[in-house]
């Protein structure tokens, strides 16, 4: 199976959310490269980025759940990198 690199750009505006936001993270771990969080105390929001090595239907997946969530916004980045490693 095809496996691409990509990066999800993360910013949570309401902070409900975000158990639902770590449990797809969590759900998904098995892709994911690391992530890395920042809050951002002035504006009262989260800045979150996640690197994954999936399939793309399977960062398409997880970027649209993300995405759906409410006061929570999510853009992904996708390198040139494709390789037919299986997942670990």
């Amino acid at each position: 199976m095809e496996s691409r690199v990509a990066v999800i750009g993360i910013i949570v505006e309401n902070g409900d959310s975000v158990a639902a936001l770590n449990e797809l993270l969590h759900e998904y771990g098995g892709w994911i490269i690391g992530r890395m969080g920042i809050p951002y105390h002035k504006r009262g929001i989260n800045v979150i980025s996640v690197a994954i090595d999936a399939p793309q239907d399977v960062i398409s997946a997880l970027s649209g759940k993300i995405g759906k969530l409410d006061g929570v916004s999510a853009k992904t980045a996708y390198s040139n990198v494709v390789s037919l490693e299986e997942r670990l």
